[in-house]
């Protein structure tokens, strides 16, 4: 395990489950999907493809502090597009820089334009915790002379 992983490792590891729903779904369809599968985002995929993304805070900021309606406002009219993704072959490093540079926390994984998965801040956070504790633990040994030779 390393920082320089590429993210298809962490979607082998956690699997490549991605929800979805249409652009013409309901916005109180799409929020209730997230309760049920209990995540935060969701892809927006139309005629195969990825249209958009829509998130708990697309919901509060645009359907909530707005008035509107979620059982009559539509995904797309809210949904984030164009989408920001990567490729299975971006490191969790990149993954991170792109997430804090477009502040966002969720990103798909996009390979020969279909959806592959999708990778939260929380994902990247747990795998680099993973990696410091990989590390502590080899320097730990190092230190106590039970390294490997």
């Amino acid at each position: 395990m390393k920082r320089v992983d590429k993210i298809s490792l962490i979607l082998k590891h956690k699997g490549g489950t991605a929800w979805s729903v249409t652009a013409v779904a309901s916005v109180y369809q799409a929020i209730e999907m997230m309760a049920d599968k209990q995540v935060g985002a969701l892809l927006v995929i139309s005629e195969g493809k990825l249209a958009g993304i829509i998130s708990e805070r697309d919901y509060t900021r645009k359907v909530i502090l707005k008035g509107k309606s979620s059982k009559q406002t539509r995904v797309k009219e809210i949904m984030t597009s164009p989408v920001v993704f990567v490729t299975p072959e971006h490191t969790v490093d990149e993954c991170m820089k792109v997430m804090t540079t477009n502040r966002i926390r969720h990103l798909p994984v996009v390979e020969s334009e279909k959806v592959v998965g999708v990778v939260s801040i929380g994902d990247l956070v747990h795998w680099i915790i993973s990696v410091q504790e990989e590390t502590i633990g080899q320097l730990e040994n190092y230190i106590t002379g039970k390294y490997p030779a």
